[in-house]
């Protein structure tokens, strides 16, 4: 087994090392109708462009990224200086203003260099992209099976699943958990705000892309791709792992499936169809722009079926939600069908015992989660005030720039950088816990108005304190258990690992009635009470 594990170590980093390679590879030819057809994807009505083009890429062949970064930078601002000194001159009509500033370029460079890159890319890589296909995916899953499969078996028994995890460097905050920490903040900060260096991922997926939607692939498809494969990697290992517990092995089970099938295939094969692509499962606010015009004007548009998801997403939030939350708790959306929780649940579940219990935390946690929910609220109203009356701002404060801060702060630094990037050090519940607007919503309905509660036997405890070891969403369980009294906790995403862990089933997940359901208990201490008048009191 050990040699099948080190067999596997090495062939997932040959795999992990020609993927990140594949950033850096490449040489690119530039023709004029690369330019032409970049023009065209992103609607650049300049002619600036296409002209000062053979101007500032004086060259034809490039090897360094950096260089048509640089020269696309240049390029979309000599383009801009042109029209915006053209909109300022003296005597000129209104309508050669706004013709003027129409053919302004407000698409992101770095958006224009990855296409760009993809055109003009020449050598291995894209002329066989199944060959690095599989010495970048292939070698990768294929290796981390051999690693985790046998590592995962050889938990013979239920109370072996967590054996030497705080002195193995990987899941205690050694060395190896710092390296994955960084490697996975490195892979977001590009995927967000590098995407040119993502060229050749995309280009060895173009394959798998064109099957599904009918076209090539973007830096989006190749997050979606391998969002979906690690789950599922990752999801064998949960299988075995807890395969002595049945709802451990149903729950992974529907996190696979609605990432798989709701949030990968069917918007995919809705592209195809030239359908607006939607994933179904996906409930405003953590659907964060779903008010926005662009999406409410794409969904008008489009018939039928593009007002039937604009209901369904109005339904989904103010009807579903509270409705399951109601009779199932949170879980149902957190543990059952959310990606972000699935991924949580499949890759971050060896960091799970990471994440804080202390008191500072949970207040920290309180004040960011809602004030979250707050930013989104605020952002929407803004947003549809917009949208509805045609002004460009609210209170003062321009529509367009709370949703970048928006978008930015918490759509991609908080929900992708730190949400997943720091699995490894804070635990695999950092965005459910402390940033996802939609987990505070939830939290809301599940604390005052819910059936759900984990109840607990309060004699049979041994303080042990696996249960609160092994929360991720930071509850001190134990505090609970020792003195017998039900958790309704606004946080609890129902992953139900508490009742694993224990080895004296002292919890309990349940629904039941909301009666009694919250039953606060004390905890008498000698120095605390005088036994006397309580005797007393009693008599």
């Amino acid at each position: 087994m050990k040699t099948l594990q080190k067999i596997g170590l090495l062939l997932f980093v040959v795999g992990l090392t020609q993927f990140t390679a594949l950033t850096l590879m490449g040489e690119f030819e530039m023709k004029s109708q690369h330019f032409e057809q970049v023009a065209e994807k992103h609607g650049i009505r300049s002619s600036v462009f296409i002209q000062k083009s053979k101007e500032v890429f004086y060259r034809n062949s490039y090897l360094q990224l950096s260089d048509l970064t640089k020269g696309i930078e240049n390029l979309v601002q000599l383009s801009n200086d042109h029209y915006r000194a053209a909109a300022r001159e003296p005597n000129l009509s209104k309508e050669a203003k706004r013709a003027a500033y129409q053919k302004i370029i407000y698409a992101n460079p770095k958006e224009l260099t990855l296409d760009l890159a993809r055109l003009s890319s020449v050598g291995w890589v894209k002329e066989h992209p199944n060959l690095f296909w599989w010495l970048s995916f292939g070698l990768g899953i294929i290796g981390a099976l051999f690693f985790i499969l046998p590592a995962a078996w050889n938990t013979v028994s239920a109370a072996e699943k967590n054996n030497k995890i705080y002195q193995t460097s990987a899941t205690a905050r050694g060395w190896v958990a710092w390296l994955v920490f960084a490697y996975l903040v490195g892979f977001y900060l590009l995927l967000y705000f590098a995407p040119q260096y993502s060229h050749h991922w995309t280009l060895i997926l173009d394959p798998i892309s064109e099957a599904l939607n009918g076209g090539p692939a973007s830096r989006w498809f190749v997050y979606g791709f391998m969002y979906c494969v690690v789950m599922l990697v990752m999801a064998l290992r949960m299988y075995i792992k807890y395969r002595h517990n049945a709802y451990q092995l149903l729950r992974t089970s529907s996190v696979l499936f609605f990432q798989i099938v709701f949030a990968f295939l069917i918007p995919e094969i809705m592209t195809r169809l030239q359908l607006p692509a939607t994933d179904f499962k996906n409930a405003f606010p953590l659907d964060y722009d779903f008010f926005f015009s662009w999406n409410l004007k794409n969904l008008i548009s489009s018939g039928g079926l593009g007002l039937f998801i604009l209901v369904w997403g109005i339904v989904l939030t103010l009807v579903v939600v509270p409705v399951m939350v109601y009779f199932f708790g949170k879980r149902w959306y957190c543990s059952w069908v959310c990606g972000c929780g699935g991924l949580a649940e499949t890759l971050g579940d060896p960091y799970r015992q990471h994440s804080s219990k202390s008191l500072f935390s949970w207040r920290v946690e309180r004040w960011l989660v809602h004030g979250v929910l707050l930013f989104a609220l605020v952002m929407t109203a803004a947003t549809l005030y917009s949208y509805f009356t045609g002004a460009s701002s609210l209170w003062g404060l321009k529509t367009q720039s709370i949703q970048n801060t928006y978008s930015f702060l918490i759509g991609a630094v908080f929900a992708g950088v730190i949400g997943t990037g720091f699995y490894p050090i804070f635990g695999n519940r950092v965005w459910c816990r402390f940033g996802c607007p939609l987990a505070a919503y939830l939290g809301f309905v599940q604390r005052f108005k819910s059936r759900f509660r984990i109840t607990t036997n309060g004699g049979q405890c041994i303080s042990c304190g696996n249960c609160s070891t092994y929360c991720e969403m930071g509850i001190d369980v134990r505090a609970y258990a020792q003195k017998g009294e039900n958790i309704v906790r606004s946080s609890c995403v129902g992953c139900g690992i508490c009742a694993d862990v224990c080895p004296r089933g002292v919890l309990k997940l349940e629904q039941g009635p909301e009666k009694g359901r919250i039953n606060p208990t004390e905890i008498l201490l000698g120095n605390d009470v005088s036994l006397l008048n309580l005797l007393n009191q009693k008599k």
